[in-house]
């Protein structure tokens, strides 16, 4: 069973090896946050929908940047996947799957990043036609460690780490084989966006645009 955007999943991952994940309270915020990062060099941005200024964000953003992919985190049901679409979202991720969730993912318009912890979840996940995953929550989940053991009998998947994830464990991640890119918000930490430091976010920005998958 295929999946239609599974090329189109994979060419997003590969944009940048870092998708920044960015937690937006308002206009102002969500504009500032991505134009540091855009700056830094990274050019798929996930706007977790967490917050009641993450949709207008996307749809804002969508529109003041349409060279740069802007999607939607944190999408968990069928009803939060047609609004990220309805904001103008050009890919979405999640946690994890459900069935209901999953029968929608593969009707969407967009890339969709579906998350897996477990290999019999990224199984599945790869019998309904999906080959690029997210692996959250990826610290707790087992790390670098667990996921090298995936590329054995798994060879043919691709996942992007997300949740725990710094500097340092990006690069562990991105010297896996089975790994495109990874999730993080280092670069858009609370207490660099409470200081309103967006020099220390492009500066961090770019310093993981710098960083090499190994694939």
């Amino acid at each position: 069973m295929s999946y239609e955007h599974a090329d189109a999943t994979l060419a997003l991952m590969k944009l940048a090896p870092v998708i920044p994940v960015m937690q937006v309270m308002d206009a102002a915020d969500a504009l500032a946050q991505a134009r540091a990062v855009i700056s830094g060099g990274l050019l798929a941005l996930e706007i977790t929908l967490r917050t009641p200024a993450a949709l207008p964000a996307i749809e804002m953003l969508s529109r003041a940047f349409p060279e740069v992919e802007i999607g939607a985190g944190t999408v968990t049901t069928p009803e939060l996947m047609e609004a990220a679409l309805d904001a103008g979202a050009s890919f979405l991720v999640s946690p994890g799957m459900t069935r209901r969730l999953l029968k929608a993912a593969r009707k969407s318009p967009v890339p969709f990043l579906p998350g897996a912890a477990t290999a019999s979840e990224a199984m599945a996940l790869a019998e309904r036609g999906f080959r690029c995953m997210k692996f959250f929550p990826a610290e707790p989940a087992g790390g670098a460690k667990y996921l090298a053991s995936l590329a054995g009998p798994l060879p043919d998947l691709v996942f992007c780490p997300t949740g725990g994830v710094d500097p340092e464990k990006a690069r562990a991640y991105l010297a896996l084989k089975n790994v495109a890119c990874v999730g993080g918000s280092w670069m858009v930490a609370p207490k660099l966006i409470a200081a309103r430091d967006y020099e220390s976010v492009e500066r961090l920005s770019r310093e993981a645009a710098a960083l090499r998958p190994a694939g």
